[in-house]
């Protein structure tokens, strides 16, 4: 992944700053830019989990991924045009009064409804890339088959409220000098890295990605994918489902 500085007033959904440094007296904002995916993927959101049986009999957890009204191209990149090949979709279809002016310049371009969400999905082979047109629906049996693996990214409930000791990543007691065993709190920083203090706060909340989950069942007629397992995130939170990356293989 390449890592560029770019303004962050005007920018697009698929660039999010990752860390902001001061230089000189000015804020600098480092982005990193979107990592290729293995193929094109389809979002949707998680409606919760259930048991599910196979034709064997043994019940595995579940969880049930609803697609809403969406998943539709609404831009084609190249790189003649943009500098990097990607597919960009547009979900959850809302009001035309709850998306912004410009947002809804750029839908009515590839004749699409006024959308919630727009990320793209980059890929390096350009040939499949001019495959999608803008407006174009994407049709989720084409792109998935059942028994096939995929990566699913969403945010994380996180574990809430923790302490500064956890959260820091300070080690337990055990593995503590004797003399830091009854560190109290307001002497954390010994044990801190430099220039951090150890406060308590929300922990492990942002985005994850579960690899290699399997596709028990593509229901088209209740417009839902069953996945094997666990997903990030909790019911009613956006994901990304997209082919399963293999190093060597296909990235």
């Amino acid at each position: 992944m390449l890592a560029q500085k770019v303004s962050t007033r005007g920018a697009s959904v698929s660039a999010r700053p990752v860390a902001i440094r001061a230089h000189n007296g000015r804020k600098q904002v480092s982005v990193v830019a979107r990592a290729f995916t293995a193929g094109m993927g389809v979002f949707g959101t998680k409606a919760g989990m259930m048991s599910f049986f196979t034709p064997a009999g043994l019940c595995v957890p579940a969880t049930v991924i609803a697609l809403e009204g969406g998943n539709i191209v609404t831009q084609v990149k190249t790189v003649d045009t943009d500098g990097y090949n990607a597919v960009q979709i547009g979900y959850k279809v809302v009001a035309e009064r709850k998306v912004k002016k410009p947002e809804l310049g750029h839908l009515a371009k590839s004749g699409a409804p006024p959308m919630k969400i727009l990320r793209e999905f980059k890929l390096k082979d350009r040939a499949v890339v001019e495959s999608y047109t803008p407006g174009q629906q994407l049709d989720v049996s084409e792109l998935f088959k059942e028994g096939m693996p995929v990566d699913i990214a969403g945010l994380t409930v996180g574990k809430g409220f923790q302490g500064g000791w956890r959260r820091g990543g300070v080690p337990t007691r055990p593995t503590l000098p004797q003399q830091q065993v009854s560190c109290p709190v307001r002497h954390q920083h010994r044990l801190a890295p430099a220039g951090r203090t150890l406060l308590g706060g929300r922990c492990e909340d942002g985005s994850d990605t579960a690899v290699c989950v399997l596709i028990l069942k593509i229901d088209l007629a209740r417009s839902a994918i069953i996945i094997k397992g666990t997903v990030p995130g909790k019911a009613g939170c956006v994901v990304e489902v997209m082919p399963a990356k293999f190093v060597g293989k296909n990235c």
